[in-house]
């Protein structure tokens, strides 16, 4: 392990966005087993420091390359094209019409049903952009239609967020 190796290199799998969970969840306990500051204590403060160092280095990679989002979105950094979401908020037409009626159906949701429905809408439109994603990094790699596709995403998952909220509103 190096300290400049990438969370991929790290992890010792392959720099792309499909990934076994399994796999990671393995990987990261090998990792964190080979660096644990109690197989250091005998050599003293110092490398129990540097132990926990690697410790926190492995831990936010593990969170980034589990996270199907924050992975496509690191790739695409590793790729030279990084998401910047909270400068580039540019969507094509269509997405946002369909963020401004699933904002409307959900303002104008009454019950559980009409939520329901409104989630398993959102679900899908979650599927389809993972699944998109899978295509432009994995089989492309086109990463700026990538980066797009992750700020695209990031909206997705944050309206999940508040319908979820509504849904917690209601004791649902």
């Amino acid at each position: 392990m190096k300290l400049d190796d990438n969370d991929f290199e790290l992890f010792a799998v392959p720099a792309t966005f499909a990934q076994d969970r399994a796999v990671l969840d393995a990987r990261w306990k090998e990792l964190q087993r080979e660096v644990h500051p109690d197989r250091f204590a005998a050599q003293g403060a110092a490398a129990q420091r540097v132990a926990m160092q690697w410790s926190v280095r492995i831990n936010e990679a593990y969170q980034r390359l589990k996270d199907p989002l924050r992975r496509a979105s690191y790739l695409c950094e590793l790729n030279g094209s990084p998401v910047n979401a909270e400068k580039n908020t540019a969507m094509p037409p269509d997405f946002l019409m369909q963020q401004m009626e699933w904002r409307e159906a959900l303002a104008e949701a009454q019950d559980a049903a009409a939520l329901d429905k409104l989630r398993t809408e959102v679900q899908a439109g979650r599927a389809r952009a993972l699944s998109s994603l899978d295509w432009l990094i994995d089989e492309k790699g086109d990463y700026p239609a990538a980066s797009r596709q992750v700020r695209a995403l990031m909206f997705i998952e944050r309206f999940a967020e508040d319908v979820e909220a509504k849904s917690d509103q209601w004791g649902q």
